[in-house]
């Protein structure tokens, strides 16, 4: 199965950011600014600079990071994804919302698929080319795992991405 072209991602938004006259900073600020009312509600710290330009030398950025970005562009992750099947839209957010991945209900998933096809941990990270660990700290991931490794397990489950990010409010 294809990998989730982190590069593309990176390319793309380096291709907006030119054409618009922005620095990387200023980027992240529209990135961050997305959400203006939940971050004024939530007081965390907004994306970096630094994690957006060095996607396209690193090849992965986590699946959060990733939603940022995938909405600035108004696309969906299958866009970056060679020959994907699956190109459906992510939910539309305001400005009291963010995109973010539900980790449980992929965890959820993936395991019942694995169990449903009487794999072993190992067996479905072979499939995947990850370690079983990958897989099963998926369960307890309090932020986020990397963006090529979630969209292997939603191309393994036959689902579009959409289909496990939601908008958070908190």
């Amino acid at each position: 199965m294809p990998d989730f072209n982190a590069v593309a991602l990176f390319e793309a938004l380096n291709g907006q950011r030119t054409s618009r006259g922005l620095s990387w900073a200023q980027l992240a600020d529209e990135l961050w600014e997305q959400s203006a009312v939940l971050n004024a509600r939530r007081h965390d710290h907004p994306i970096s600079p630094s994690t957006i330009s060095g996607m396209g030398k690193r090849g992965d950025t986590s699946c959060q990071h990733a939603l940022f970005m995938l909405r600035w562009l108004g696309r969906s992750p299958e866009s970056f994804i060679p020959g994907s099947a699956n190109d459906i839209p992510l939910p539309l957010v305001g400005p009291d919302r963010r995109l973010r991945w539900n980790l449980r209900a992929l965890y959820d998933a993936l395991d019942a698929r694995r169990k449903e096809l009487g794999m072993t941990w190992r067996q479905v990270a072979l499939a995947l080319h990850c370690t079983s660990n990958q897989l099963t700290n998926i369960k307890r991931a309090r932020f986020a795992i990397g963006m090529k490794l979630a969209m292997r397990i939603v191309q393994w489950l036959g689902r579009p991405a959409a289909d496990f990010v939601y908008a958070a409010k908190w």
